[in-house]
């Protein structure tokens, strides 16, 4: 089967428990919205899931397409198609955004690409994002704004095409203009004839979902999954909060 299963899943960071028995099932071709208070643990499992050394897996499962990679490293987790755009990324001198892409389209990809090809498919890309060709030149995220950094997670989501990609508060920082072009973006890559692109987002704002319409709307509090829903759920928050 086609899916990311997570499995009771609890998670220490620092000697602290955060994750207290979460599952979660996210479909091939399916977008989640994950929403919940700050402080509730979202961020922790969008890094658990991409195998950060910090978030100690104490138990549970992490199932990729009928694989176990609760102890994969991250390297493999992306081979095997997971992707996570970070909420704050982080500036990485001397490395530019263009070099950084190329050697990690190269490293998922069996027959690697030359420099010409690579630069025609980055235009393209970059073009559909509006995104200045000057940021491709730059350190990656180096003296980039918000919108920018953002726009530069998308665009490695566009180039490397996971099978699964984890958006953490993408939206964040983003004014309308640029979120229209996010949104479109993301569902441009939904929507080729080859794509089954699964999307679990992770957001504070029902905006981001109006563009990618979510097939389930989760909500985490202190550690745990406490409700399940449809996009009017994410319009309830919007309204009530989290005062269940």
């Amino acid at each position: 089967m086609a899916e990311v299963i997570i499995e009771n899943l609890h998670v220490s960071r620092a000697g602290k428990e955060i994750l207290h028995g979460v599952d979660l099932i996210v479909k091939r071709g399916e977008v989640v919205a994950l929403m919940g208070p700050n402080g509730s643990g979202k961020s922790t499992l969008a890094e658990t899931l991409m195998g950060h050394p910090e978030c100690l897996i104490t138990s549970g499962r992490i199932i990729i397409d009928g694989t176990d990679i609760t102890l994969s490293t991250p390297d493999k987790r992306a081979k095997a198609g997971l992707f996570l755009s970070l909420q704050n990324p982080p500036e990485i001198p001397g490395l530019t955004l263009a070099e950084f892409l190329r050697a990690a389209y190269n490293e998922i990809h069996e027959e690697q690409i030359s420099a010409r090809d690579f630069r025609r498919l980055l235009t393209e890309k970059a073009a559909a994002l509006h995104m200045s060709t000057d940021l491709l030149a730059r350190g990656l995220n180096q003296g980039f704004s918000g919108g920018e950094r953002k726009k530069s997670e998308i665009l490695q989501l566009m180039i490397l095409s996971p099978k699964y990609a984890v958006l953490d508060e993408t939206d964040s920082g983003l004014d309308v203009d640029a979120l229209r072009v996010v949104g479109e973006g993301i569902n441009t890559l939904r929507s080729a004839p080859t794509a089954s692109l699964s999307i679990l987002v992770i957001t504070h704002q029902r905006k981001l979902l109006e563009y990618l319409k979510p097939d389930q709307v989760i909500i985490m509090s202190a550690g745990q999954i406490i409700r399940t829903g449809g996009s009017k759920l994410a319009q309830e928050i919007e309204e009530k909060g989290y005062n269940f």
